[in-house]
């Protein structure tokens, strides 16, 4: 039986790595190009990948193929219609990054509220030993205690971002992008309404067909002055141009972004060339990498493919 890891540079060292290994031939590839794959899976029986597009050409070059595993908890690199009519079988990865996506969207709110770059400069720099005074209050800062929260998607992170929001003394609402307000521990609300109403608006939903173009220019002027907005969900739910407007023109206070488009982020995206980049904070699509989080997914990889030869 012959295992192919196709994109390992996405995962890093795994204890679990070595453990699939031992399973069978082995072959693991830092990065696969898409003129690469049908090389590379042709005597494949079990195809591991995070991102590598697995469409119907691709299984066509592998007839061996039983098995593919993805390492994410999204599937939409793969052809899943041609996988089943092809016997294939499709495993992912759910559940597996709820902390560590948690804890990046409190980074990147507590970075725009607190401003601590500029506080940890301001006291290296020399600037504070000059001020004569045993504080600064140059930047003001506001705390989340008392504040609303608007969040969008509210499954199992988003659940638990709204755990986290209410031991900070937060307002928690939500805006369900299924429609069916399945939670009950918190409002629900309409969009239009959650953005209006919310200093903050944390967006943890999946990219389809209802989220896709979810947050453009008309939602961003529906927010309020004041309000931040942060997305570790997917890139394609915000309008990265409309958002640089929007935080250039100051119809937003801030912005924090985990996920993008196109990723990684190309030159020419006009969220690198804001006239007021201190709006925005920017991450790459790392939310979901603490090691805890990476070890997780691998280990229950492992118990997928374990499984399945069972």
């Amino acid at each position: 039986m012959k295992i192919v890891f196709l994109d390992a540079d996405t995962i890093g060292q795994s204890p679990a790595l070595d453990k699939i290994a031992q399973l069978g031939e082995f072959v693991s590839y830092p990065r696969t190009s898409p003129n690469q794959t049908a090389e590379r899976v042709a005597d494949a029986d079990i195809i591991i990948t995070n991102k590598v597009l697995l469409d119907r050409a691709v299984m066509d070059a592998a007839p061996r193929l039983r098995l593919i595993c993805i390492i994410a908890t999204g599937v939409n690199n793969v052809d899943l219609e041609y996988a089943t009519e092809r016997g294939i079988t499709v495993r992912n990865v759910a559940d597996y990054s709820t902390e560590s996506v948690t804890q990046v969207t409190f980074m990147h709110i507590f970075s725009l509220m607190c401003h601590a770059e500029y506080w940890d400069q301001f006291a290296k720099s020399g600037a504070w030993t000059a001020s004569g005074l045993f504080t600064d209050i140059s930047h003001t800062w506001g705390q989340l205690c008392g504040r609303r929260i608007g969040i969008i998607g509210m499954g199992k992170i988003g659940q638990r971002v709204a755990q986290v929001a209410k031991a900070f003394g937060m307002e928690v609402s939500y805006f369900s992008t299924s429609g069916t307000g399945h939670c009950t521990d918190y409002p629900s609300l309409p969009l239009d309404e959650l953005l209006a109403t919310s200093d903050m608006v944390s967006i943890h939903a999946p990219l389809n067909d209802r989220t896709r173009g979810l947050i453009g220019s008309r939602q961003l002027c529906a927010m309020k002055p004041t309000a931040i907005l942060v997305n570790v969900g997917r890139g394609g739910i915000v309008d990265e141009a409309d958002l640089a407007a929007a935080l250039d023109g100051g119809v937003i206070a801030g912005a924090a972004l985990d996920v993008f488009c196109k990723e990684p982020v190309p030159s020419d995206n006009p969220l690198l060339h804001l006239r007021h980049p201190e709006r925005l904070r920017i991450s790459p699509h790392i939310a979901w990498t603490s090691d805890e989080a990476r070890e997780t997914l691998m280990q229950r990889t492992l118990e997928n493919i374990v499984t399945f030869i069972q």
